[in-house]
């Protein structure tokens, strides 16, 4: 059969539109996760109590974690009907007007508690975002992907998460050394508003892209699933468990990206907000090249040695990164920072869109990643506040936060060592139950 023209280019077509998408959503998203961890206490929290203020301040990031689960079934639902595409344009028209809105919010000083009601509006809208997000931008890139490189091709999507990352840390460094009185005034509103030329840059990627084949045949041939989530719990329930424990393993980049920059840039610790940003910058610097190569490894060897290989050294080098900083060296906490987020974590972080993606057919796949991925990923963002917590009322009980962020890896490794592998399953004949030799005579060549 030949391939049709519309085809031709498409898998890194959709690879490139899902990297620079998801680099310009999660800009958005980080940029936040910075500001409530080095500003956000002093404008919208009560400046007399700076603990509490820090600890409300965490919360507020962690409730895009919660509303992420909501959002998944509205937008899987969806996605799985209408098509990836149209949910990929949706979630980031939304990212950018939410995240412009917060560079616009009036502080406390000025309106009182309606400052932080407001933040955690906005901060909702965010999560509703990110919820369908990822999941469309992985089945979009796995079903274009050619099947023997499906792992390469949906780390585009991971790729690109840490591009934003870097991205809004790098944006973050100018402006967190400003002098005190123009950072808390203005500076901080900065990134934020940069985000409506993320949001038009993106759609202009997007709306060119072609809807995927796998979804395409599926309706002509069978017609869209009415109740997409029906169909999931029937037959895909374990599967959605599977991907919910899997991405508690999302704790490590919450817990590094947010609690270790409050702690080392807290007063028991004493490092400079621009160094704490340079690590971070550094580690998603390497990971932006780490990603691709374990999900190449992926391709080759499977998903679920790679995937346990994340899991279960991450569990390990947080321990070693947060002591690092409890030491107060900064070359240190550099080297270990890299290790840490930048090696070892970026094996979990790079595989686990063609994992979960792989777990779930054509017709029911968005809602079971979207489901799965954000129930779990909303543990993990208030895995921030429970670190807060956890270290105590001083702030500095790193081992405590440690071991608290080892014992999420431990549902990650189970749900890895549970799963079937999928790697040489044709794509058409993804989450479909395995049946002993005919299963394994439909397998494609490494």
């Amino acid at each position: 059969m030949s391939v049709p023209d519309t085809a031709v280019g498409q898998p890194k077509k959709a690879a490139t539109a899902a990297w620079i998408g998801s680099a310009l959503e999660y800009y958005d998203f980080f940029i936040y996760g910075s500001a409530a961890a080095l500003i956000f206490p002093e404008v919208f929290f009560d400046e007399s109590d700076p603990a509490t203020a820090t600890l409300l301040s965490l919360a507020t990031f962690g409730v895009a974690y919660a509303a992420r689960p909501v959002g998944a079934l509205f937008l899987g639902h969806y996605g799985d009907r209408l098509g990836r595409k149209k949910i990929m344009v949706f979630t980031l028209i939304l990212m950018g007007l939410s995240t412009f809105l917060i560079g616009c919010l009036p502080t406390r000083d000025q309106v009182g508690t309606l400052a932080p009601v407001l933040l955690v509006l906005c901060r909702v809208l965010q999560g509703i975002s990110a919820a369908g997000e990822q999941a469309s931008a992985n089945s979009m890139t796995l079903e274009h992907a050619p099947p023997n490189r499906r792992g390469f091709f949906t780390s585009f999507t991971l790729s690109g998460t840490q591009g934003g990352q870097l991205l809004a840390t790098l944006v973050f460094i100018p402006v967190a050394a400003l002098p005190e009185e123009q950072l808390l005034s203005w500076g901080w509103r900065v990134p934020f508003w940069m985000s409506i030329a993320v949001a038009v840059v993106g759609y202009v990627i997007r709306r060119k892209l072609d809807e995927t084949p796998a979804f395409e045949q599926q309706a002509a041939a069978e017609g869209v699933v009415k109740l997409p989530l029906a169909v999931l719990m029937r037959e895909h329930w374990a599967d959605v468990l599977r991907v919910i424990a899997g991405a508690l393993v999302a704790s490590v980049s919450t817990i590094f990206t947010v609690w270790a920059l409050s702690y080392a840039t807290s007063d028991s610790v004493g490092m400079s907000r621009s160094s704490m940003l340079w690590v971070g910058a550094l580690a998603n610097l390497v990971a932006l090249g780490a990603i691709p190569l374990w999900a190449t490894l992926s391709d080759r060897i499977g998903r679920r040695p790679v995937f346990l290989i994340g899991a279960a050294g991450s569990a390990v080098t947080m321990f070693l990164y947060l002591w690092a900083i409890s030491t107060g060296s900064y070359p240190l906490t550099l080297v270990l920072g890299i290790v840490a987020f930048g090696v070892v974590y970026s094996a979990a972080n790079g595989v686990w869109p063609s994992f979960y993606g792989e777990m779930f057919s054509t017709r029911v796949r968005l809602s079971g990643m979207a489901i799965g991925t954000q129930i779990g990923f909303a543990v993990a963002g208030f895995a921030v506040t429970f670190a807060a917590q956890i270290a105590g009322p001083d702030g500095d009980d790193w081992s405590a936060v440690a071991l608290f962020t080892a014992a999420l890896c431990v549902p990650p490794v189970v749900a890895a060592l549970s799963a079937r592998e999928t790697a040489r399953i044709p794509t058409e004949r993804l989450g479909e139950p395995a049946s002993g030799k005919t299963a394994e005579r439909q397998t494609i060549p490494a």
